[in-house]
């Protein structure tokens, strides 16, 4: 190729960036969104991002994909819409972990969550469940640490997000307990899990495990925050049941690629805001255990760092580390 033909190559290809990042925002959208969701479809991020994904396609007339893009403790997902065109029309559906505790797990960090993305906007806090199958003959929090207690080393639970694995860690200490994590890369699993007896307990949010809940086939011991679970009315929390753990809800935000235009995003997040707020789509997401939750791109730009400050020290203390 010639230095001409290079020259021109790159003058087009900076000219086509150039044009998809000027876009004016009242023209936004003209085409078709993606969510990347970093997990395997039916887990809460899942659900809550077709949710979203529904009624944008509703009131902006254009088509939204949601891509299912698991693994590597949603790395694979993160690093996918940290290197996409900062335009808006690549998002991703941060979950807690994606965007506070990565960045302390591995000792060269794959992307930077404070720098790689421009915050738009929570979603929902979703609440964490401590379940069993129903036919465990533990029935309260109270049986499985007694018996914890009496087989340490033996029980273990499934996990599929990295705050429920170290919710895991931090009933250990708070219960003076030694229980064995066995890792999942999702809700859908770690159901599947519980329900074949894979594993002794789980530590999930209801999305994935609603329906079992409410047939009778998962017992649910505890939640993890005061909200209300409508389908356990009597459902203890578990700073009730183990005085020294902490309140913990795994919560769910939407970002893009850092440099997408102030203008883009706060018309993404208002959109989000109106979607969640929507009485139905609420009352759906509820149901679910999803919980929505929004704030201004401000709001989840402090937000996001004090759970960073938060988690960080779990982290440190766990030892947790992938690479």
């Amino acid at each position: 190729m010639t230095a001409r033909c290079i020259a021109l190559a790159i003058f087009t290809s900076l000219a086509v960036a150039g044009a998809a990042a000027q876009e004016r925002p009242d023209a936004f959208p003209s085409r078709s969104i993606k969510i990347v969701v970093p997990f395997p479809a039916g887990g809460p991020s899942d659900v809550l991002a077709r949710m979203i994904g529904q009624k944008m396609n509703e009131d902006w007339g254009q088509p939204v994909l949601v891509e299912n893009r698991p693994g590597a403790n949603t790395v694979l997902g993160a690093q996918q819409v940290a290197k996409a065109a900062p335009d808006g029309y690549t998002l991703l559906m941060a979950i807690d972990s994606t965007l506070t505790m990565n960045q302390y797990l591995y000792r060269t960090p794959p992307y930077d969550p404070f720098n790689d993305f421009a915050p738009i906007t929570l979603t929902a806090k979703t609440m964490q469940l401590l379940i069993v199958n129903a036919t465990s003959d533990v029935k309260s929090v109270k049986d499985l640490i007694a018996k914890a207690k009496q087989h340490p080393g033996k029980l273990n639970y499934g996990a599929g997000t990295i705050t429920t694995k170290l919710t895991g860690h931090l009933l250990n200490k708070a219960a003076g307990i030694d229980t064995v994590l066995v890792p999942y890369n999702g809700s859908a699993e770690v159901a599947q899990a519980v329900l074949t007896k894979s594993v002794d307990f789980s530590f999930d949010g209801p999305s994935a495990s609603l329906s079992l809940i409410q047939s009778g086939a998962f017992r649910v011991l505890a939640k993890f925050d005061p909200r209300p679970f409508p389908p356990v009315p009597d459902l203890p929390i578990i700073t009730a049941e183990v005085p020294n753990m902490d309140e913990i809800t795994v919560w769910l935000g939407l970002v893009a690629p850092r440099g997408t235009p102030a203008a883009i995003i706060d018309k993404l997040q208002a959109q989000v805001t109106k979607t969640l707020a929507d009485p139905a789509i609420k009352a759906k997401a509820d149901a679910s255990g999803l919980f929505p939750a929004t704030s201004t791109p401000a709001e989840f730009s402090a937000f996001i760092r004090k759970e960073a400050q938060r988690w960080s020290a779990v982290v440190k203390e766990t030892g947790m580390k992938y690479d």
